[in-house]
């Protein structure tokens, strides 16, 4: 509406947002400014034409927005003012959101454009550009990653090594954070040395220069982009370990000014993500005494007080802690749990004030007002909601991780949590509110099953209502999918007949819903305001239902398994959703949910699920053929599940589905990452006919080929099944496996120094001391094993030779 009735009015405006940016002071004392929000004055022209920059391109989109950007940005970069090169920098990071699509196909052009500046003559304009690579970073994650880590990461770590300017090496380091929180492993590890390098020099010399001098801006920084690197690096941090541990250990201990509180709390934050990184082996050697410290401070004799910023830094710590040591955490819950259940216990300040009272606390960025008109407004005050989201996070990381070891704080947890299902004023809150009861029912069997059912008959009614009332789809997916788990955890018909006709009717409304918000969606698409801004909002929309849509899922699934072919009866309650969502006409989505749906039934009712072979046999065929691979792969995978619990009734079905499968596995792209998932669904559909429906195969025929097809590597479940396959064939001495004189035994072994390398097989599981065992038979006749070694390639090589090490 607004690019109809105001597009004359749109340059104009654009050009004096772009002029208001460059509204900024010279402050000569800007560079050593000590302080990270120095420039956040919320009303100040630049931050409000920045922001007002955003909203626009997120408003009309990147077709209007870029375009007139792009036209004016050259003049700006190329202007001697140093402000107009700072603006149009700070220009490209504020409309990356919303000029996402146009953008994401010029990035390369966008950032050969802006490295330059990186050694602009002004430290402003350097920072700027950080900002611009900081935020391309977060916006076109992970494409940026993969396409410029060989010029970003060198670039940023040649500011953040250059100590002139102490505000643009820290805002080097903050975009180095940007870019390494969504970098891939493999494309980070590579640069390790020399990013782990540039970190320790600065760490060092900042120490020393907040030692010597006060200053702590670029120390707290380097101390943040240490603590993303190890959270992203993972394992492969492991070497470094060492560098740090000890340094950083040394800042807890002596940063006990309060000036030095952010500084400590970001340490006690990177300390905890590098031991989460490399693992417990490598961290307990630290654990204890890091513990040890964030305890001391909280058993001072000067108490910590609500509003110092390590109280939430330990929070999160402690829980991170909590999953490296897992049980051995338990000792420590006597000293955390009280301040853990405080702050989660926080309740908020709400007020109702008069236009009058407004005039005062109406700009105290605490809190938040909604206008109820006749000169009211309702106010609650924010600070602290995020704090206790956070604490009610770490209780649900301690009840996952501790399970029985929390059992003594089970039922005060669960007394705070069940009323928070219905915290409307953080959505947080709530979400962690369902997260948690599943843990804690699971937490609360060691006290016998009348305590579980008594905890269940408290949390049932409130999750119920949660389900049928939750406004926000996000949070209601997150309680549909707790709702799931407790079901799981209970392992027994918990639901009384009301309570599950009760849930079909919610469940009900909200597949109602879908259709009509599905039809909505197509009627604007036909309006004459759509365009590509109104697309984009009705995808995420569309993305919002089908996740919601997988949650019911998840749930029919759970009735299902619990409640077995007693559930047919509620489940005719929805039947008619599930066969419209499988017509052909429906998005390719809707009909993979159902399919799930119906996998589900077939699964879990056996030879029963006959009962509804007119509803999913020809859409499963259908599926097989579809353009859309995710879709035929949940057809493979059902086709899959029918041949191994449909029973013998459904063989002549199997049949007629073979050629589609082979044609999926044969395909000339078959083995491409878009189409991997499918081709290795559609073997193990395969492979469960040939295990039990094999009157419908010719094996002296279908098993020569299906050895063609292996390995398989990327579905873990498929791999469980088609391995487990193999076994058995090897341990029978399948004569069709093996082959005349075992010929085919050299490529056995391939497939399974591949699976090795691949890391599909874990050596310790079931499958994998079964392998090791046929191999060490085979390695057993020094000549035929030495053959069998000879077709590998080094790496294939390596990979069997570490797996016939372990024991």
């Amino acid at each position: 509406m607004v690019k109809k009735l105001g597009g004359k009015h749109i340059p104009t405006i654009l050009t004096l947002i772009l002029k208001m940016m460059t509204d900024i002071e010279d402050d000569p004392k800007w560079d050593f400014i000590d302080d990270e929000n120095a420039d956040e004055d919320s009303d100040s022209s630049p931050i409000v034409a920045e922001a007002s920059l955003d909203r626009l391109a997120c408003a009309l989109g990147g077709k209007t927005v870029l375009p007139f950007v792009l036209s004016t940005l050259p003049q700006m970069l190329q202007s001697s003012n140093w402000k107009d090169r700072y603006a149009g920098l700070m220009a490209i990071s504020a409309i990356g959101e919303g000029c996402h699509k146009q953008m994401s196909g010029m990035l390369l052009q966008i950032v050969d454009g802006v490295l330059p500046f990186l050694s602009d003559p002004h430290t402003r304009v350097r920072y700027a550009g950080c900002n611009a690579l900081g935020q391309m970073s977060s916006d076109f994650a992970t494409l940026f990653q993969k396409k410029f880590h060989d010029k970003v990461i060198p670039a940023l770590l040649q500011l953040l090594s250059d100590p002139s300017s102490p505000r643009v090496q820290a805002h080097a380091g903050a975009a180095l954070v940007n870019f390494f929180e969504d970098c891939p492993k493999n494309i980070l590890s590579p640069y390790m040395n020399s990013i782990v390098n540039s970190l320790e020099v600065v760490l060092k010399s900042t120490l020393n220069d907040l030692v010597e001098k006060g200053t702590k801006l670029v120390l707290e920084q380097v101390v943040v982009t240490l603590a993303s690197l190890a959270d992203s690096a993972q394992e492969k941090f492991t070497d470094y370990y060492e560098k740090f541990m000890p340094l950083l250990k040394h800042i807890i201990q002596n940063a006990n000014q309060p000036v030095l509180r952010m500084l400590r709390g970001k340490t006690i934050e990177c300390v905890s993500l590098i031991g989460l990184a490399v693992g417990r082996e490598k961290f307990l050697s630290d654990a204890s005494e890091v513990m040890d410290l964030l305890l001391k401070t909280q058993t001072s004799s000067a108490p910590i007080s609500e509003d110092d910023p390590q109280l939430s830094y330990m929070i999160a710590a402690w829980a991170r802690i909590c999953k490296i040591l897992g049980k051995a955490f338990k000792p420590y819950l006597p000293y955390v749990m009280e301040p853990v259940l405080k702050a989660a216990a926080i309740k908020p300040e709400i007020a109702v004030l008069d236009s009058d009272d407004m005039k005062v606390v109406g700009n105290d960025d605490d809190w938040e007002f909604v206008n109820l008109g006749e000169k009211h407004n309702f106010g609650i005050r924010t600070a602290g909601l995020d704090e206790k989201a956070t604490a009610c996070q770490m209780l649900v990381c301690y009840a996952k991780e501790l399970k029985e070891g929390f059992a003594d704080y089970v039922e005060d947890t669960v007394k705070l949590m069940v009323p928070m299902l219905k915290f409307y004023f953080h959505d947080g809150v709530r979400i962690a509110a369902g997260e948690i009861l599943p843990y804690l029912l699971e937490s609360a069997k060691v006290r016998g099953d009348a305590y579980v059912q008594e905890m269940w008959r408290y949390i049932l009614p409130p999750l119920l209502h949660s389900l049928e009332s939750e406004p926000e789809s996000e949070v209601l997916c997150e309680h549909m999918s707790a709702f799931s788990q407790c079901i799981e955890v209970l392992n027994c018909p918990c639901l009384q007949p009301d309570d599950l006709s009760n849930l079909m009717n919610v469940l009900n409304k909200y597949l109602v819903g879908h259709f009509e918000r599905s039809d909505e969606r197509e009627a604007k698409r036909k309006e004459e305001d759509y365009d590509e801004v109104l697309e984009e909002s009705l995808i995420k929309e569309d993305d919002e239902d089908v996740y919601l849509l997988s949650k019911i899922s998840e749930i029919m699934s759970t009735l299902f398994s619990t409640y077995k072919e007693e559930f047919f009866v509620y489940f005719d309650m929805l039947l008619p959703h599930f066969v419209r969502l499988i017509e052909p006409s429906r998005p390719w989505p809707d009909r993979q949910w159902s399919l799930c749906v119906f996998a589900d039934v077939i699964e879990y009712s056996g030879p029963a699920c006959s009962r509804y072979q007119q509803y999913f046999l020809q859409p499963l065929l259908a599926s097989l053929r579809d353009e859309n691979v995710d879709l035929r792969q949940t057809a493979a995978y059902t086709i899959g599940v029918l041949s191994q619990f449909g029973g013998p009734e459904f063989s002549k079905f199997c049949s007629e589905c073979l050629p589609s499968l082979i044609e999926i596995i044969n395909s000339p792209d078959s083995r491409s990452e878009e189409n991997e998932r499918a081709t290795e669904n559609a073997i193990s559909a395969i492979t469960k006919f040939l295990r039990y429906s094999n009157s419908i195969l010719n094996m002296e025929e279908i098993l020569p080929a299906w050895i063609s097809w292996l390995p398989v590597w990327e579905d873990e479940e498929e791999v469980k099944n088609v391995y487990d396959f193999l076994c058995s064939l090897l341990e029978a001495n399948n004569p069709v496996l093996l082959g005349k004189e075992n010929c085919n035994l050299p490529r056995i072994v391939q497939i399974i120094a591949e699976t090795f390398l691949k890391e599909a097989i874990d050596v310790s599981s079931d499958i994998g001391k079964r392998v090791i065992i046929l191999l060490r038979d085979i390695q057993s006749n020094t000549e035929l094993f030495s053959i069998c070694v000879s077709h590998l390639n080094p790496n294939q090589q390596e990979a069997l030779r570490l797996a016939l090490t372990v024991q």
